[in-house]
């Protein structure tokens, strides 16, 4: 299964990151986790340019549908998808990339319930199909975890580890 991992943080020591590249490293046999690494280099969206779409756009775009599922960590920022984030997701709105796509939804803290909301209704006005018993809100932010420790921790990587195999699951459908 070629999984695809979006994250919506830009900062180098993100929790989101950390937790996407954790799952990279306790993915089961058979999975393969991608860390998509230039989100921050989409251009601002312009719905004048989705006929032919600028590189990064299309490459995005690419990934994605190449993609069995997606694995999306963002954290929440004035109560908010990240600007990051939901500029990718503009960009994919006119696209089928989202269509049938299973999508599980992590975040490295629990307090952004607004952000994973908002995430979940534009995923679904995508048609994306948001896996539940997947997506999970991993408490890290504060515990100085970084990647090597998130997978150490006992409760974490068994968390994240039955997310992916949840995940797996649920591969996407012969209609997509």
């Amino acid at each position: 299964m070629k999984l695809l991992a979006l994250s919506g943080s830009l900062r180098a020591a993100s929790h989101n990151t950390a937790l996407l590249r954790a799952c990279a490293l306790l993915a089961p046999a058979g999975m393969q986790l991608t860390l998509y690494p230039t989100l921050g280099l989409l251009p601002l969206f312009n719905p004048d340019l989705e006929a032919i779409p600028p590189e990064p756009v299309a490459d995005l775009r690419a990934q994605i549908i190449a993609a069995d599922a997606l694995l999306i960590a963002s954290p929440e920022y004035a109560h908010g998808v990240s600007g990051v984030m939901k500029n990718a997701l503009d960009w994919m709105v006119s696209s089928e990339a989202f269509v049938d796509k299973p999508v599980a939804l992590l975040n490295a803290s629990p307090r952004a319930t607004h952000a994973q909301a908002a995430l979940r209704e534009i995923l679904c006005t995508m048609s994306a199909r948001l896996i539940e018993d997947a997506s999970l809100a991993v408490p890290i932010l504060g515990s100085k975890l970084d990647i090597q420790g998130i997978c150490a921790h006992p409760a974490i990587s068994s968390s994240l580890l039955g997310a992916l195999t949840a995940l797996q699951m649920h591969p996407v459908s012969l209609s997509a």
